[in-house]
């Protein structure tokens, strides 16, 4: 408490209450009748530990996959997909080390190609349709879809590539 602030109030007269807040890490106060003491508790403010001299700020990351199919941190397989909706038939065109190009037969409105896309995909990987799932990538051509059946990178990549054989 401030000297000379044996007002009604309690706080400091010189600082707006707003930066006494900020000073002690409160946020905002609830106000109102219904406001009991402990609802005017805030959380206390995060304490940030300084970084050494050969701690970088990046968080570490594990290595890049070596191909487009890669297995996750919690078991499941992704695939990077490079998708091509509009096409006249349903095909993968390419496997690169990047992603693996798709041709879908959807337009790309309202999630039909996301949908054709999985649907597809489960048909080639002799997989149930709800067991391909798109991960990332909702609105972009740059997609990842997740697999959830029991199955290594290894399987997935051969039968992408027996595929692209085919055409």
């Amino acid at each position: 408490m401030c000297a000379g602030a044996e007002g009604s109030s309690g706080a400091c007269p010189r600082l707006p209450a707003g930066m006494l807040r900020s000073l002690f890490g409160l946020g905002r106060l609830p106000a109102g009748p219904g406001a009991g003491p402990s609802a005017r508790l805030a959380r206390a403010p995060r304490c940030r530990r300084k970084l050494g001299k050969s701690e970088s700020k990046k968080p570490e990351t594990s290595l890049p996959p070596l191909g487009p199919v890669a297995a996750d941190p919690k078991g499941c397989v992704t695939i990077a997909i490079h998708a091509k909706p509009g096409s006249k038939q349903n095909a993968v065109t390419d496997v690169t080390a990047e992603a693996v190009s798709v041709a879908i037969a959807a337009p790309p409105s309202e999630g039909e190609a996301n949908a054709e896309l999985c649907r597809y995909l489960s048909k080639v990987l002799d997989l149930r349709k709800s067991d391909v799932v798109l991960d990332k990538g909702g609105k972009s051509r740059e997609k990842v879809v997740k697999l959830l059946a029991s199955t290594t990178p290894d399987e997935i990549l051969e039968k992408l590539k027996k595929e692209v054989e085919k055409k």
